[in-house]
């Protein structure tokens, strides 16, 4: 239609879906973790009744705030923040790399999370094997296909390149933290990580 804003695009927006597709059924809560302009938490908050987005940047926090009333948004770190809870899903898009020990960073992510609830991260690391490179030169060629049909729009968040880790690193940290968590490499140099917490009510309606 003539004046409808076109929907904003960018490789972390293109898999929000990975996201709300790992939505246990039975979910009522959300963190989302490095919110960043908090498009991610507004995904989130069509799905669940209840989502907590937090960030370190004060800033683009004020500006997500503005643009979403429905979310509690909140300044600080995930790492020492006293939530005071737990949530069905603890979801992060884009941050796990600006994080300074991405085990450890996924161990708090593991004990934010309800019993049954998800854990889901997309992130970027490094290339290092051969069939990594591959994909990423595909990833180059999809960012160029989906750019000129979309339209690239720049979040205003902090980054960070090239990431400290490697995709393997990655992994390896994930396989120890997380037992059963699957793994799956993205085109566009991203990963998945997705993880179910044993046990709790998401896990038996998911089940049912």
């Amino acid at each position: 239609m003539p004046g409808e804003q076109r929907p904003r695009w960018n490789h972390n927006i293109h898999y929000h879906r990975v996201v709300v597709d790992a939505v246990p059924d039975g979910a009522t809560s959300a963190l989302d973790v490095g919110t960043g302009n908090g498009l991610l938490a507004a995904d989130l908050r069509d799905r669940v009744a209840r989502v907590v987005a937090i960030d370190v940047d004060d800033a683009v926090l004020e500006a997500a705030r503005r643009e979403r009333g429905d979310i509690d948004w909140l300044h600080g770190d995930v790492l020492t923040y006293p939530f005071g809870e737990t949530f069905d899903v603890v979801a992060s898009v884009a941050t796990l790399h600006h994080l300074p020990d991405p085990r450890s960073a996924l161990r708090r992510l593991a004990a934010l999370a309800s019993p049954g609830g998800v854990v889901v991260v997309i992130g970027l690391a490094r290339a290092t094997r051969p069939w990594e490179y591959v994909l990423a030169v595909c990833g180059v060629l999809q960012h160029r296909w989906l750019s000129w049909r979309n339209g690239y729009w720049e979040h205003t968040a902090p980054t960070v390149w090239p990431p400290a880790q490697s995709y393997s690193e990655i992994r390896h940290h994930a396989r120890a933290e997380l037992s059963g968590v699957r793994w799956k490499l993205l085109p566009m140099f991203r990963y998945a990580l997705i993880w179910r917490k044993p046990g709790g009510e998401c896990e038996d309606l998911d089940q049912g």
